[in-house]
């Protein structure tokens, strides 16, 4: 293997800033982080080299359209794989078979994590709130789980059974009755028989043979056999994360959870092994943006060693290689404060910080999905087991957006109750705001009420 060369930011002039805005915009949510072999596919399928988002537009557009035809057909297309209306759906008997010959190491695992992840989802769960007016009434406000949630779950790279866990069980904490996984024909998708075992083991009954936008779009708008759903979770590709927000207004959805990301946080103290540890795992995603912010110029050189020889010895190696000279970099910041200020404006998936005093240096950022603080918390533990789920906002999003947890599964709705005395009380101040806007019906509605 050829010795990685990562790229050099350096915040200290305009060029450098620069260079870290296109980074950024490459990055996000409307640009291209696709891999090389996805590049070439989209020609294949359409004839001419669309961007992601033109790809997307075209596959729910005929989905809508034409229903679970355009699915099968860009199934076929995307995936090599021939379905049929028969055979889309994962039956019973093959999700109950995959469980009985699972290995029994797997499914211990798994339920010890579920109990990780339930008792935290659970312990966040929202409840109804009740504020008393006396005589005059009562307001609350009530929370009621969504009814039917779908979950993409990838498995083109590799399996991710994890992804499972942290969006299921987060869903049941929540209440929510019927849960419809969607994942691709693959070895490591719907085809994987560890995936359909934990789906079991889960208690998750409905599993189709579909992914990528095309999945997306059967959830929001209903297929034949496959009906729609009134909310959309899960990570994906950068064709996901588009169709889900495509489909956003039609369904609901968690947050844009595209191409993984991580910004580790290092300084003189950090350990340059763990540092480019923390890269690898992210950039081993393939695509995915992997980024050491620092303001020790000295530590680079030795992360940078540090990387050539871990990625010799990984299987993913050459892949996490090429994310890291395409999507990664080392950025130099002149001073802590500056290092910050670009932390917040990367705003990024996940972030680790690894200097000196993390706790202290946390409270200066305000946008990132998940943080983990320290040497032994390597957002690894966040992605399988610790408890918070690792559906987390992409490209930026995090300025605005948050992590999947349950409550995102429910839905809140004000009751107001009044008495005659409590619209009394009101009602001079209802009829004010009624004259203002000349909504005379309004005004009307209350009036009539407390006519002797």
């Amino acid at each position: 293997m050829k010795k990685l060369k990562m790229r050099r930011i350096d915040l200290k002039d305009q060029a450098g800033q620069l260079e870290l805005d296109n980074l950024m915009s490459a990055l996000g949510n409307q640009g291209n982080v696709v891999s090389s072999k996805g590049r070439e596919l989209t020609k294949a399928v359409f004839g001419e080299a669309l961007s992601p988002l033109q790809v997307v537009e075209r596959v729910c557009s005929d989905v809508r359209t034409n229903g679970l035809d355009s699915v099968l057909h860009y199934t076929k297309q995307f995936d090599k794989v021939d379905l049929t209306h028969a055979n889309i759906r994962v039956t019973l008997a093959e999700l109950r078979e995959a469980h009985a010959n699972a290995p029994p190491k797997l499914l211990e695992t798994v339920r010890r994590i579920k109990q990780n992840i339930y008792a935290f989802q659970v312990g966040l769960v929202q409840r109804d709130a009740v504020q008393s007016l006396g005589t005059r009434g009562e307001l609350r406000l009530r929370f009621r789980p969504i009814k039917r949630v779908g979950i993409h779950v990838p498995g083109g790279a590799a399996a991710y059974p994890s992804t499972l866990l942290m969006t299921v069980v987060p869903a049941q904490a929540a209440g929510v009755e019927e849960l419809v996984v969607v994942m691709p024909p693959t070895p490591n998708g719907a085809y994987c028989s560890d995936m359909l075992a934990v789906c079991h083991e889960l208690g998750v009954q409905e599993v189709y043979r579909v992914g990528g936008a095309q999945a997306i779009a059967a959830l929001a708008y209903g297929v034949q056999g496959i009906n729609k759903v009134d909310m959309i979770v899960g990570p994906g590709n950068m064709f996901v994360a588009l169709a889900k927000k495509t489909v956003f207004g039609q369904v609901a959805i968690d947050c844009i959870a595209g191409p993984s990301e991580v910004v580790v946080l290092g300084d003189e103290t950090s350990n340059p092994r763990y540092l480019a540890a923390e890269l690898i795992s992210q950039a081993e995603h393939s695509p995915g943006s992997s980024l050491l912010v620092t303001w020790r110029k000295e530590i680079l050189d030795e992360v940078e060693k540090a990387l050539n020889e871990m990625l010799s010895t990984l299987e993913r190696g050459d892949l996490a290689k090429d994310c890291l000279e395409q999507f990664g970099a080392f950025v130099l910041a002149p001073d802590p404060i500056s290092a910050f200020d670009c932390v917040n404006k990367l705003a990024p998936e996940h972030l680790h910080i690894a200097t000196s005093d993390p706790a202290k240096h946390a409270d200066q950022i305000d946008n990132a999905g998940a943080i983990f603080l320290g040497p032994y918390t390597p957002v690894a533990a966040g992605d399988y087991a610790a408890g918070p789920s690792h559906v987390l906002p992409t490209g930026g999003t995090a300025r605005f957006a948050s992590g999947l947890c349950s409550n995102d599964f429910l839905r809140r709705s004000s009751i107001v109750t009044l008495t005659r005395e409590g619209l009394e009380s009101l009602a001079p101040d209802i009829c004010t705001m009624a004259d203002r806007e000349g909504l005379t019906g309004h005004k009307a509605s209350v009036l009539v009420r407390l006519e002797k």
